[in-house]
């Protein structure tokens, strides 16, 4: 079983040239603050291959550190094992992303439909629908504002692929992202 949602594919010469970073299990346990910690390490790595001025740099490495830790923080929180897989690769002034990681598959199911019904709307519009959603219930799950916003906000092309493996009872999935610098 394959499902893929949102537009980004990345080819297999993507891989050839990407930072990869791997998380296993180990004698540290991931947490929350690993995601900031990742994400400003790659945003700094990164920011030294790009050209401009300072102000267009500091903009580059907002947006890589921000849609890092976005999508770096969902794979935390919603994996089934510690395995979670960051490759990335600046190229033209063209960021891109791929974070991989294993889901239980009723968490997969739920995030499907998450993902459907957010790549089917107007960013902006479920942007401002959502955070109404989140201001009447403070306690609402899986809205999604971090997704929308990096849609609506910083332009990011935004795609997840399923994968389902027979020999497995949990779904991979592989988080893309392309976001273009100025």
């Amino acid at each position: 079983m394959k499902r893929q949602i949102g537009t980004v594919d990345f080819t297999a010469n993507f891989r050839n040239k990407a930072v990869r970073l791997e998380f296993k299990e180990g004698p540290l346990d991931l947490r929350w603050h690993h995601c900031g910690v990742t994400s400003d390490f790659l945003s700094e790595f990164y920011l030294a291959g790009l050209s401009g001025d300072q102000l267009k740099k500091k903009d580059a490495r907002h947006s890589i550190s921000y849609l890092v830790n976005e999508l770096l923080e969902n794979a935390v929180k919603f994996r089934s094992s510690n395995l979670i897989i960051i490759e990335t690769l600046l190229d033209d002034n063209e960021f891109r992303l791929c974070i991989s990681n294993s889901l239980e598959e009723a968490v997969a199911n739920d995030f499907q439909r998450v993902l459907s019904d957010l790549m089917a709307g107007d960013p902006g519009e479920l942007l401002i629908e959502r955070i109404e959603m989140n201001a009447a219930d403070p306690e609402s799950k899986g809205s999604g504002l971090g997704l929308l916003t990096l849609m609506n906000d910083y332009g990011a092309r935004l795609g997840w692929t399923f994968r389902r493996d027979e020999r497995q009872p949990t779904i991979w999935l592989e988080a893309q992202a392309a976001l273009t610098l100025a």
